[in-house]
């Protein structure tokens, strides 16, 4: 195995108004809507420490303190559960805790596309290789979408990001991987292309919002080129990296959850839920009901 340097920085865009879900994002982030026993950023925080990540980058917009106040230590809480000998639940409480020194906030001022939001990190990244994860996809599998990221990275290095298979008709609505062959795991990307249509699409295989990246993608992203939907698209600034660096996708083993459409809320809260041993049965008898 060849030694590339590691990836111990994770970027969440967190900054986006949650519109699709209004009302009930009028005052709180999308972010911590709650799938089963945990908000939307909980579990993909766990699924980045999990695969080795330390230091926590938010990239916020206002009205988002609900989101550092998780992750903060809750002295009266934590009293209260433990004077009622609520040890399991004391227990849920502590490991939602943020490692002191672990969790960095930057803003993003204005709604401008996901490639400003990763660009506006770029005094915390420095030199370093970092990680992307979109914290309103939600992929489930038995190892963490970005533990099998790190995986093929420590192989191969460079750019990674995970791809899933898509139907035809929801091509337009990702990024498309252009690819060519694949070796252990890690398939060549050859080109990206941003919510084509069907008939421009090279491929059915998108980026589902997990990514491993290195800092050079900084150097296209200062360009501030507006892309698809007049936004700044890391799409794009990806693709020009192609070519320049060694580029890969890995076909995620488990399957994602765009928790950012009502449906695909509903849904996860669903799968969730039927997977927690303390309400899994009851959960599927419910569903049985209106079968």
């Amino acid at each position: 195995m060849t030694n590339f340097k590691p990836v111990r920085k994770a970027v969440f865009p967190v900054a986006g108004l949650g519109t699709r879900f209004l009302p009930a994002t009028k005052a709180m982030p999308k972010e911590m809507l709650p799938i089963s026993d945990r908000p939307l950023i909980q579990h993909v925080f766990e699924e980045a420490r999990e695969a080795g990540i330390e230091e926590f980058i938010f990239i916020t917009g206002r009205h988002k303190q609900m989101l550092e106040e998780h992750f903060d230590y809750q002295p009266e809480l934590e009293q209260t559960l433990e004077s009622r000998g609520k040890d399991a639940m004391l227990e849920k409480v502590r490991d939602s805790e943020m490692p002191a020194g672990k969790l960095f906030l930057t803003r993003q001022p204005k709604p401008l596309g996901l490639g400003h939001a990763v660009w506006c990190a770029k005094k915390l990244i420095g030199d370093d290789p970092f990680a992307i994860l979109l914290p309103d996809v939600l992929m489930k599998g038995e190892t963490g979408c970005l533990k099998q990221m790190i995986d093929v990275y420590n192989e191969t290095g460079g750019n990674i990001i995970a791809l899933e298979d898509v139907p035809e008709s929801e091509v337009h609505k990702y990024g498309i991987a252009d690819v060519g062959e694949e070796s252990n795991g890690a398939i060549e990307i050859k080109g990206l292309v941003e919510k084509p249509s069907i008939e421009e699409a090279p491929s059915t295989l998108s980026a589902v919002g997990r990514y491993i990246l290195q800092p050079e993608v900084f150097e296209p992203l200062e360009a501030f080129e507006r892309g698809a939907g007049n936004e700044i698209q890391l799409t794009d600034a990806m693709a020009k990296l192609i070519g320049q660096q060694p580029f890969n996708g890995m076909v995620f083993d488990g399957k994602s959850y765009d928790c950012g459409s009502r449906l695909g809320f509903i849904e996860a809260n669903l799968v969730y839920g039927l997977a927690d041993p303390e309400i899994g049965d009851d959960v599927a008898k419910i569903l049985k009901k209106y079968n």
